[in-house]
């Protein structure tokens, strides 16, 4: 079974907002673009939507379709949609608690990330702004 999930490249000032997982999450004690799996018959970028608010209390104004990567655990796969978030209401933050902050698209580099996010991760870094 594939588990989707949406994620947001949140973007301002060419700044990218990352969120530190839980230990308990999948993946734990790695940064991460924030989201959330898919509901049942629901799609990706609703998804987003959902859980940018539960999780970071913004609301999504413009997100643009960014890449899809499938990926293969040990213990799940995974199919992630990625969205450029431009355009939000609120400000990003822990919602739930997690560590949050904003970093250049250098600094990105030297966090440690899932698996399969590092494919994000160089595409944000080798381009100059979104």
């Amino acid at each position: 079974m594939v588990v989707k999930v949406a994620a947001g490249i949140i973007v301002r000032d060419d700044l990218v907002f990352v969120a530190l997982r839980s230990s308990e999450q999948h993946q734990g004690d790695l940064w991460e673009f924030p989201g959330g799996k898919c509901e049942v018959d629901e799609e990706p970028a609703h998804a987003l939507e959902r859980e940018l608010y539960e999780e970071c209390g913004i609301e999504v104004k413009q997100c643009t379709p960014f890449q899809v990567i499938r990926h293969d655990y040990s213990d799940k796969s995974v199919e992630l949609h990625f969205f450029e978030v431009s355009d939000f209401d609120g400000e990003p933050h822990g919602k739930e608690g997690q560590p949050v902050k904003w970093v250049t698209r250098p600094e990105l580099t030297q966090l440690c990330f899932p698996e399969a996010n590092v494919p994000i991760v160089e595409a944000l870094t080798q381009k100059s702004s979104l």
